[in-house]
Parts: structure tokens; C-alpha cells; sequence
């Protein structure tokens, strides 16, 4: 495995932060920016339409982005060698969570440090930003977490031959993904390298998962109980099928928290 940390450039940060901050964007996901960012005027930001909302986050946040070019272009050498540090732990990890030989694949890996707070993945070109704000370690944990959905969706797709736009919210598969990141950050080589494990510390998923129940039990007790206990194919096919007899649930309980 190998993952190529680069500095993207403005342009690119600017498309992936006004991607969550369409009309249609809850504030679960549109809010963060204006409190990293006090510079922007969230009720004028409102008052806009969406290009006039482009034009004038565009207009602020490149006088940041000028400041920081230089600090940005550090983190990329700094997140580079913590990955060269660990990658050899994270990918024998990888390799026996998902019955793989992980060493020869996912050589195409690329982290894009961001100044969005929300830190987008991209399955097929294997590509996920990282908020510059976090340390070495927080963005080991982020990469972990996401390579876990690429490793995931390849077994997935190997295992179902379905298209992997079926792979993205709001799909459940998509969030059966979230949930099942956690019990593969279990193993010690993974969650020991992870600042944001265990959930005392964060969390390497979602949080509105931790409460989530269904028949009266937690889900991801029960999740976490069949990944244990069962190989990883079945447990895609097994875990799925109970996402999709609970899926009213499921989607009651994700709508209610990002409310």
C-alpha cells in the first residue's frame, strides 16, 4: 500500500468546500466551515445565491489560503513521514481484516490536505482530504479510516459485482460502511495509532451510530458481534441484510441527528 499526501492547490479546496454548502446542505455539514472560519459572514453568506456564495467564500478564503500555503506545504511532508512510519502495521492489519494480500494493492492512494473541515473520500481514484488543522497522528487516523472503505468496497465489489455508485450516501450500503469502521479499528495495530479511539477520545465513526438500536439493541453490539464471528464475505452479505430489515430505523435515527 502507498498513499501520496499533496497540497491540491486553492481551486481544488474551494470546489470541495461549497460542495457542502448547496441550499439543500444540512447544517450538520455546512455549519463548521464559519467557526474555522470567522472571517466569513454566515448570514450574509445565506442571504446569497449559490455562485454569489461561491464568489464571496472564494474571495475570503483565498486571502487564508495565502497565509497558510506555506504551513500547508509542510503538513505535507510531515503526514508523509508518519504514513512511511506505520504503513507497513496499517497494511498487514488491512490484510487480515479482509482475507487480502493489501501489500501489492492500493498503490495509488492520494491524501489532499484541505481547509475543509469536512474531509471527502473518493472511492474509485482512491483519493481523501485531510483538514490541515490536524496533527500527524490525527490524520494517520483519518487515512485508516478511509482506507478501510477502499479496502472494504474492493472485497464488496469483487463479491457482489455491483457498481460503485451504489456505494455512496445515502445508500445503506454506504452506511453500513460507516458503521463497520469501528470494529476493524479494533485491532491493535490500528486503534493503538489512532488518536480518535477509542470512543472516549472521539470516535472513528459518526457519533449519532453510537446510540443507534434496533429490536431494542444497540446495532453496532450487533454488528460488531457478526464481524467477529464470521468471515468477511459473510459478514458483508449477513451485516447488509440486517441493515436492510432495519433500515426505517436506521434512516429515523441518522435524520433526527443531523437535524
Amino acid at each position: 500500500m502507498e498513499l501520496t499526501v499533496l497540497n491540491p492547490g486553492f481551486e481544488y479546496m474551494i470546489e470541495g468546500i461549497m460542495a457542502f454548502q448547496t441550499e439543500d446542505t444540512s447544517a450538520f455539514w455546512s455549519e463548521p466551515l464559519y467557526h474555522i472560519y470567522p472571517q466569513l459572514d454566515k448570514k450574509y453568506a445565506d442571504s446569497l445565491s449559490f455562485p454569489d456564495r461561491k464568489k464571496y467564500m472564494e474571495e475570503v478564503l483565498k486571502n487564508v489560503y495565502v497565509d497558510l500555503e506555506s504551513a500547508l506545504n509542510e503538513k505535507v511532508a510531515r503526514y508523509s513521514k508518519h504514513w512511511e512510519e506505520y504503513r507497513d502495521q496499517i497494511t498487514g492489519a488491512l490484510s487480515e481484516a479482509f482475507d487480502l494480500d493489501c501489500s501489492s494493492l492500493f498503490n495509488d492512494m492520494q491524501c489532499n490536505i484541505s481547509m475543509n473541515p469536512i474531509e471527502p473520500r473518493f472511492l474509485e481514484e482512491r483519493t481523501f482530504d485531510v483538514f490541515y488543522q490536524n496533527s500527524e497522528r490525527r490524520a494517520i487516523g483519518t487515512a485508516i479510516h478511509e482506507m478501510i472503505h477502499f479496502v472494504w468496497f474492493y472485497v464488496w465489489n469483487r463479491t457482489f459485482c455491483d457498481s460503485y455508485e451504489e456505494y455512496e450516501s445515502p445508500s445503506m450500503k454506504w452506511i453500513l460502511s460507516e458503521m463497520v469502521v469501528e470494529s476493524v479499528m479494533k485491532d491493535p495495530r490500528l486503534s493503538s495509532i489512532n488518536p480518535y479511539f477509542p470512543r472516549e477520545e472521539g470516535g472513528c465513526i459518526y457519533p449519532y451510530f453510537f446510540d443507534m438500536k434496533a429490536d431494542g439493541k444497540l446495532i453496532l453490539e450487533t454488528l460488531d458481534e457478526m464481524y467477529h464471528n464470521q468471515g468477511i464475505v459473510d459478514f458483508m452479505k449477513n451485516s447488509y441484510a440486517y441493515c436492510i430489515q432495519h433500515e426505517q430505523e436506521i434512516r429515523e435515527h441518522i435524520k433526527r441527528s443531523e437535524q
